[in-house]
């Protein structure tokens, strides 16, 4: 959503990415005129609040693009005739990021069922069951009774039993090669013994190929760089580079609400939060130090202390000193 516009000898448009946006607040704390309002975020993650985490003051915005600048995972945007400044060679980068190796990718999903965001793309493309297997199947029209007995308990649906006279009395049976396995579990339970099936697959196990899994997966715009993939890839094929290092700090003087509040569990955007023995408890393995936990607590006892950022090409001094507080 555009936010602001402004035309002139440069043409400035500041945009806003909901979906991308985490309810952190970075970019309110980094404005200079505090032209940005962070919303009221625990609703709004709760979904009682149908509104942007942020909102803009257009009296107030120059368009700097300190805020775009600031936000690590591309919600806010600045475009300069059209251009976004993160391309521009004069403005600051962010170089955190996941990536996917498809190359030792095993593509079994668990990436994409861990990510919290459902930011990564998943397609994968299986051999046909039929060239893994060996078997024959066979039924005697004139043995059978056509009981269904055989089609209730094929594991694979791969048997049906339908009628083809007016009375609707069974009087046809019909196997899907495509589907059957040759468990034979319809040979054991055929009450006329009217079927004939062989399970050749081990004899023939050596000629069988090793079937070759292959498919696409890549991690979309959503991202926010927690790690979940990374942790539960088995293959080790996900590298991810987080945006800031550093860890969050609690006052010991004060008391979690626990299960009462929850609120950092709830607007957590890195499933990074988890109430234990009625307090909240941070994993720094998948936290990525956003801050949208100290944002929401109401008790005021969380402070995010960030050492380092992947935050580079800040060229102006005074860019230098703002941007820099991030990590102060």
């Amino acid at each position: 959503m555009s936010l602001f516009a402004r035309e002139g000898l440069e043409n400035r448009e500041l945009i806003h990415d909901n979906d991308k946006c985490v309810g952190c607040g970075i970019c309110a704390d980094t404005c200079p005129t505090e032209a940005l309002r962070l919303g009221p975020i625990v609703p709004i993650a709760r979904g009682l609040l149908k509104m942007d985490y942020i909102s803009c003051n257009k009296n107030e915005c120059v368009l700097c693009g300190l805020c775009a600048s600031s936000c690590p995972f591309g919600a806010l945007t600045l475009k300069i005739d059209g251009e976004e400044i993160s391309q521009l060679k004069d403005y600051p980068n962010w170089h955190n990021d996941a990536k996917i190796n498809e190359e030792d990718c095993l593509f079994c999903g668990r990436c994409v069922e861990a990510c919290p965001r459902d930011t990564i793309f998943f397609k994968r493309d299986l051999p046909d069951r039929n060239d893994l297997l060996v078997g024959e199947i066979s039924i005697n029209d004139e043995d059978c009774i056509y009981c269904r007995i055989c089609s209730e308990l094929c594991p694979a649906s791969a048997i049906t039993v339908t009628s083809n006279n007016e009375f609707g009395i069974p009087d046809t049976i019909e196997v899907d090669d495509s589907k059957c396995v040759y468990c034979k579990v319809c040979k054991a339970a055929c009450p006329e013994n009217a079927i004939t099936a062989i399970c050749s697959t081990c004899m023939h196990n050596e000629e069988i190929e090793k079937p070759q899994i292959t498919g696409t997966v890549f991690i979309e715009g959503k991202c926010i760089d927690c790690g979940w993939c990374k942790s539960v890839c088995p293959a080790d094929a996900i590298e991810v580079n987080k945006p800031f290092i550093g860890e969050i700090l609690r006052d010991p003087e004060l008391v979690c609400k626990g299960e009462t509040c929850h609120a950092c569990k709830d607007v957590c955007p890195c499933n990074a939060v988890e109430i234990i023995d009625n307090e909240s408890h941070m994993d720094p393995e998948h936290c990525n130090l956003c801050g949208s936990c100290a944002k929401a607590c109401p008790q005021n006892l969380l402070t995010i202390k960030r050492e380092s950022m992947e935050l580079d090409n800040i060229k102006s001094t005074s860019w230098q000193d703002i941007l820099g507080k991030l990590v102060e």
